[in-house]
C-alpha cells in the first residue's frame, strides 16, 4: 500500500491568515506549501520546533529554555476540567435519549390509523342544521 496524503484543516483568525498570506507571497509560495513545510518540519522534529521571526534566529535567548515550554496547572483547574468533561458526556447521553424518544414518538405517529383524524367537512355533513354559503 502506498503513502496516501491526508488533509489537515484548522482555523486561524483573520490577522494571522493575512500574515501567513504575506509570508507566502514574500517567498513566492502558496499557502498550502507554507503549511506543508510547517507540518513536515513538525513531523521531522517530533513536534519539537519553535517558530520565531527571522530577525531573532541568530539570538541565543531561546537556547536556555526547553521547548516545548512546561506550565504547572493547579489541581483545582484539572478537577474542574474533568467535572466539565463528565457533565458534557452526561448532556450528550441525555441528548441521545431525547432523540430516541422523538424517534419513538414519530414512529407511533406514523403507525396510527387515519381514523383518528376528524375533518371539518365531515362534521358539517353530519349536522342537521341547514348550511349556508356566503357568496
Amino acid at each position: 500500500m502506498g503513502n496516501k496524503n491526508k488533509t489537515i484543516s484548522f482555523r486561524v483568525n483573520e490577522d494571522a491568515f493575512e500574515t501567513l498570506r504575506e509570508i507566502a507571497e514574500q517567498r513566492d509560495l502558496s499557502l498550502s506549501a507554507v503549511f506543508r513545510d510547517y507540518v513536515e518540519m513538525l513531523v521531522e522534529h517530533n513536534g519539537q520546533i519553535n517558530v520565531v521571526p527571522e530577525h531573532e534566529l541568530g539570538g541565543s535567548d531561546h537556547g536556555d529554555a526547553a521547548f516545548p515550554p512546561t506550565v504547572e496547572v493547579p489541581k483545582s483547574f484539572v478537577r474542574e476540567h474533568e467535572r466539565l468533561e463528565l457533565e458534557a458526556e452526561h448532556l450528550r447521553e441525555q441528548l441521545e435519549e431525547h432523540k430516541q424518544y422523538l424517534r419513538h414518538l414519530r414512529e407511533q405517529l406514523e403507525a396510527e390509523d387515519d381514523e383518528e383524524v376528524i375533518y371539518l367537512e365531515d362534521l358539517d355533513r353530519e349536522s342537521d342544521e341547514p348550511s349556508f354559503q356566503i357568496g
